[in-house]
């Protein structure tokens, strides 16, 4: 299950897992203008878990989840992207 809210700055993506008897924390996406964010409570460490993605990085990630197993470098467009 996931949910989706529109903030005034950033998108919030709420990613809750509802499979098997060892459910994982809600994983947080929060995509900003520049960035997302991926944020995870740790109960080991009893802190939040947070690692930031540039756009660029956003776009290989999804980019790598439907290529085999390689090196590769995305072409930009013109405008950069």
């Amino acid at each position: 299950m996931f949910s989706i809210e529109h903030e005034f700055d950033a998108t919030i993506v709420t990613l809750v897992d509802e499979g098997g008897p060892a459910l994982a924390e809600d994983v947080t996406i929060n995509l900003f203008e520049d960035c997302v964010t991926v944020e995870q409570y740790d109960p080991r460490s009893d802190s939040v878990q947070k690692i930031s993605l540039s756009i660029n990085q956003v776009r290989e990630l999804a980019a790598a989840l439907d290529l085999p197993e390689g090196v590769y470098k995305l072409q930009q467009d013109d405008n950069g992207a």
